[in-house]
């Protein structure tokens, strides 16, 4: 039986405006990955260093789309965050101790920070307080979303102990 080329076209046509009037999603889709398969929840715990603030923001907005890929193929998302090094830098809100020439790129990190805490599946912002003396910054001046801890190594092994993974992106 022979299929009438007309009909064909119609659709092809038909398949082509349906896929162009869904908007793609701005991330990619976790949805398929086989090593998903029984999974309900992951654990993971970022341990971030950068002092770069556009590299931050990006690291950052990955470990977003990350938890949005995990929400889409339904897995709960468990995410710590851990601040060290250079990276002290962009939890702080006194902006004095930013290179004048880095200042817009903390804003963007702080409200990157800012909204990211407030998502499903973020537990924790945590800054390591030993990088803290060494840049002149204050404890005090940590964002209210991020939580110092004595010793980010410390926590970092305690969050493994837990079953979070670690990711050094």
């Amino acid at each position: 039986m022979a299929i009438h080329p007309r009909l064909l076209l119609a659709a092809a046509l038909a398949a082509s405006a349906i896929a162009a009037a869904a908007p793609p999603p701005s991330y990619p889709s976790a949805v398929n990955y086989d090593a998903l398969e029984g999974v309900h929840d992951l654990k993971m715990a970022f341990d971030v260093t950068d002092g770069n603030p556009q590299v931050l923001a990006a690291k950052l907005s990955n470990i977003d789309t990350t938890r949005k890929q995990l929400i889409d193929a339904g897995v709960t998302p468990h995410i710590v965050v851990t601040f060290r090094g250079d990276a002290s830098y962009y939890t702080q809100g006194d902006v004095s101790k930013v290179k004048p020439e880095d200042r817009a790129g903390h804003a963007k990190v702080a409200e990157v920070i800012r909204q990211l805490r407030k998502q499903p599946g973020v537990e924790s912002f945590e800054q390591c307080s030993l990088p803290l003396p060494s840049r002149k910054i204050d404890k005090a001046d940590i964002m209210p979303e991020v939580k110092v801890v004595p010793n980010g190594w410390i926590a970092l092994v305690a969050y493994q102990q837990k079953g979070y993974a670690y990711i050094a992106p």
